[in-house]
């Protein structure tokens, strides 16, 4: 663990963390392998400390993610002797639940919320915890830390509970299920702070590397098998590095030299970008987000 200091966002996580383990019977932590996810991690060690924390980690693989977050995803479970549920994208495509998106932007990103929707209802999930802030993006503002879901998964903005004095009501009625947001008050360099303070591993792609890539739309796309690709868009190596790790097709890279925490922290409290706008997903539609979280998505 590390050294003792008091870090009032990380104190208020923690609390979250364990009403959800006190008022819901099956909780689960949504992880992608992506920092916010890992900085749960952390805390739900430090909640329960020294008991092991007390429900699984469930991962929605796209099948197109990188494969150096699958290979620390399954380097974390390992090392800390944790729960890994893991459901496929493809099942979904499989079974016909879901069709697979063709050309110039397809990706499985949205694709996601049916898999995500049917793990739930295959082991009766009452909580989902994840990663998700408010400084991301608008329809994650209007989110409150324990956000109702009704029987269908779906998320109504304007029928959410008040949270007055940090009192946080877990009742939900039979069908519903609740995402709770234990980091929903941090920001993208409250996270790198304190991934930096206490010393916590991270995907090798959160830093500087070279990397073929190609340039569409001002933004700068993976070049992998996974990714649709015009025959007039050269691939490049670059230096460059992911502010958000989604699956391949829709998160892209940014430029730069920052290879160590500090200098990722640097670069962040510099950047005048929002970590919203490298993700690709996000620029079909203004709205596109609020529209996934309306049908079901975290």
């Amino acid at each position: 663990m590390s050294t003792i200091y008091f870090n009032p966002k990380e104190s208020e996580s923690i609390h979250i963390l364990r009403e959800v383990a006190a008022q819901f019977e099956r909780p689960v932590l949504l992880f992608s392998g992506g920092k916010d996810s890992i900085t749960l991690v952390r805390l739900a060690q430090k909640a329960f400390y020294p008991a092991r924390i007390p429900f699984p980690l469930l991962h929605i693989d796209t099948g197109h993610n990188f494969p150096e977050t699958i290979q620390f995803r399954d380097e974390l479970v390992k090392e800390l002797g944790l729960e890994l549920i893991v459901r496929n994208v493809q099942d979904s495509i499989n079974q016909g639940k879901v069709r697979e998106e063709k050309g110039r932007y397809a990706s499985r990103n949205t694709l996601q919320t049916t898999t995500l929707l049917d793990a739930i209802e295959e082991f009766k999930f009452d909580a989902c915890i994840g990663g998700a802030r408010r400084d991301e993006e608008k329809a994650r503002a209007k989110e409150r830390v324990f956000s109702v879901r009704d029987d269908f998964g779906q998320w109504d903005e304007k029928n959410q509970r008040p949270e007055l004095f940090d009192m946080l009501n877990g009742r939900i009625e039979q069908g519903q299920n609740v995402r709770v947001f234990p980091i929903s008050n941090w920001t993208e360099l409250d996270v790198w702070e304190y991934i930096k303070t206490e010393n916590i591993k991270i995907p090798s792609i959160y830093f500087a590397h070279k990397r073929e890539v190609f340039f569409r739309d001002g933004l700068i796309w993976t070049a992998n098998e996974h990714v649709y690709r015009e025959p007039h868009e050269e691939v490049i190596e670059k230096m460059v590095r992911f502010r958000t790790v989604g699956d391949m097709t829709c998160t892209a890279a940014v430029l730069s030299e920052a290879d160590t925490l500090d200098t990722v922290v640097e670069e962040i409290r510099l950047s005048t970008l929002s970590e919203r706008g490298a993700r690709i997903d996000d620029k079909r539609s203004e709205a596109a987000m609020e529209k996934r979280k309306k049908v079901g998505y975290f």
